[in-house]
């Protein structure tokens, strides 16, 4: 399996006053991240990996192929940083490989002989059920 390596010096992060509960420090501390990755002129992915991701994970591009992804989960600016590198990495392990593509079959001689053999049994059923006594 070979592993996609981006050099750290690719992204740009940049940090902002996060929401929700988290008393005074929420309005004084930037723990809020912002992970910007130009995917288009990084030449770490290749074309494939890049039209993979554009299809699975639209709402995380901004333009064309720039990768803008958030992190507020924690209190410390260091966990969310973390955090959207973590992200964008099963992210790009996700879309690595192009899916499988799905083989037709047909069922089994078995299977269609059960399917035909209730089918009657159930139709039996219903026609006795409609005959007046």
């Amino acid at each position: 399996m070979k592993k996609i390596s981006i050099p750290f010096s690719e992204f740009s992060f940049s940090f902002a006053r996060s929401a929700g509960a988290g008393g005074q420090n929420v309005n004084k501390v930037n723990s809020k991240v912002i992970l910007d990755w130009n995917m288009k002129d990084s030449p770490s992915v290749s074309e494939e990996i890049k039209q993979r991701f554009k299809q699975n994970f639209p709402q995380y591009c901004v333009g064309d192929l720039q990768i803008q992804i958030t992190s507020q989960k924690n209190r410390s600016q260091i966990a969310n940083k973390d955090d959207c590198i973590h992200r964008l990495i099963r992210m790009l392990e996700e879309v690595q490989y192009p899916p499988k593509k799905r083989k037709a079959t047909k069922p089994k001689r078995s299977a269609i002989q059960e399917r035909l053999s209730t089918k009657k049994k159930d139709s039996e059923k219903k026609k006795l059920r409609r005959e007046k006594f």
